[in-house]
């Protein structure tokens, strides 16, 4: 930016410069700044400018230096069950359905209310913002002490109405589910750090009536629907067997498949499904450390980028990862995506930057607001040390950040503006009190699944 286009902006108060050695705004597309400033007003990025050209036009601005660092959007996670943090390591090494039904339902019915889902809140958010996440996606029962808790440490999150056919602490039924996450919605709708989706679970746990449901709320409302989709081969072998139709194309009779869908997973996902998701805007977000994991399959990353899918990355929850480092995931969506298409070439490190910020924004609906550092947008910000050894020597910044950083190199984060991470320390939670908290759910977990075990072992004798 030159000068002249920076003076207007004299008569805006700046709070604060942030000089960093690279900054990576992501849009313009594959740039890459070298001693640049973003000058920030309050919650909001007003200038993206030389260092030298910002220190004349706020001299008296105060100024955050990181000299061996690289400045980039927040990161945003676009699905992740943020609660389910206290259940990491709880149950591992099975497939997915077993899993589901034998260890993290039966768990979920023990113990799953406010406290657990603020605890578990805390947990996770803790580590997102260590490891350089902004915003978070997320699907879960009381969304009220998940949204409690991120307003209290200031992280920005999109918030599911979880709808399933299933009773809970939460809910009792599809009604209970819809109408309580609308209240809440309503109560919040002027919280800027909040935004909300119309969030079913899965194609298996949600019948038809409530699909079409969903889908006139979504219109109505202009929400987005956030929806488990083609995760399993067993997701689609019950569909044809319950409806006779394929996951996708019950959602297209209820009039699901359009551009407010986020579709999660899509491990099963074929090519005329390809075609089906880019010719109405839909989104798809890439989990691929949970589907190797749970070994539900491989998302064809590669395929959806080329056919022009906007697909974002997300960790899912931390019981089936077992982490929220979503720069651990864009290295295993670049990596798979070469192996399995067998062309080096395919999704480049400026590819997957862009899949865990602006297509991530994107698919939230808030593409206008974060995702890129651009004058105008909210100010959620990742500086990440590259000094480390690690990171040296630095021949491409992008290339280093994707293929070699890890989440110990995120030193500072902010969310609009405010900075939560400074110098590598949390400033808005105590993360002694926060994994005190989790301590003490692990005890409680642990007498059930022995309980379980007993009982088991009981039934089979």
């Amino acid at each position: 930016m030159k000068v002249k286009d920076a003076m207007p902006e004299r008569r805006r108060e700046i709070t604060s410069l942030i000089h960093a050695r690279y900054m990576v705004p992501v849009r313009p597309q594959r740039v890459i700044h070298e001693d640049y400033s973003v000058a920030l007003s309050d919650d909001e990025i007003v200038a993206v400018l030389p260092h030298a050209e910002a220190i004349q036009n706020w001299p008296d601005a105060s100024v955050t230096e990181l000299p061996d660092h690289v400045l980039i959007p927040g990161l945003i996670n676009a699905h992740t069950h943020s609660p389910m943090s206290l259940l990491r390591g709880y149950a591992d090494d099975m497939e997915l359905h077993v899993w589901l039904r034998d260890h993290i339902w039966p768990a979920e019915r023990e113990f799953v209310g406010p406290e657990f889902v603020a605890d578990g809140t805390r947990l996770a958010v803790a580590e997102m913002i260590r490891s350089g996440t902004t915003c978070f996606n997320d699907m879960y029962f009381f969304p009220d002490a998940t949204i409690e808790a991120c307003l209290e440490i200031g992280m920005r999150a999109s918030i599911g109405i979880t709808v399933i056919e299933i009773e809970s602490a939460w809910a009792t039924d599809v009604d209970s589910y819809i109408d309580k996450g609308l209240r809440l919605q309503e109560q919040l709708k002027s919280e800027p750090l909040i935004s909300f989706t119309l969030s079913p679970h899965a194609p298996y746990t949600v019948s038809d009536e409530t699909l079409c449901r969903i889908s006139r709320l979504s219109e109505d409302l202009n929400f987005p629907v956030h929806m488990h989709l083609l995760e399993t081969e067993w997701e689609i072998k019950q569909s044809q067997q319950q409806h006779e139709l394929h996951p996708l194309s019950r959602l297209e009779q209820a009039g699901l498949l359009d551009s407010r869908l986020q579709a999660v997973h899509m491990a099963q996902i074929s090519a005329d499904d390809i075609e089906k998701m880019a010719a109405v805007g839909a989104h798809v977000i890439h989990c691929p450390q949970s589907n190797l994991k749970l070994a539900s399959g491989i998302c064809p990353l590669a395929s959806l980028l080329e056919a022009g899918v906007n697909v974002a990355l997300g960790t899912d929850g931390a019981a089936s990862n077992n982490d929220l480092n979503l720069l651990a995931e864009a290295q295993s969506a670049a990596l798979l995506a070469k192996g399995i298409s067998g062309n080096a070439e395919a999704v480049n490190a400026f590819q997957v930057l862009d899949m865990m910020t602006i297509n991530g924004a994107r698919a939230l609906g808030r593409g206008a607001q974060i995702g890129s550092i651009e004058a105008g947008k909210k100010a959620d910000l990742c500086a990440v040390d590259l000094s480390a050894p690690e990171t040296q020597p630095l021949h491409h910044v992008v290339s280093q950040l994707v293929y070699a950083a890890s989440r110990r190199q995120v030193s500072d984060v902010w969310v609009a503006g405010r900075p939560l991470l400074r110098s590598g320390e949390l400033t808005t939670l105590d993360l002694k009190d926060v994994i005190g908290r989790a301590q003490r759910w692990q005890s409680r977990l642990a007498g059930l699944e022995e309980a379980l075990a007993r009982d088991l072992k009981e039934s089979v004798l």
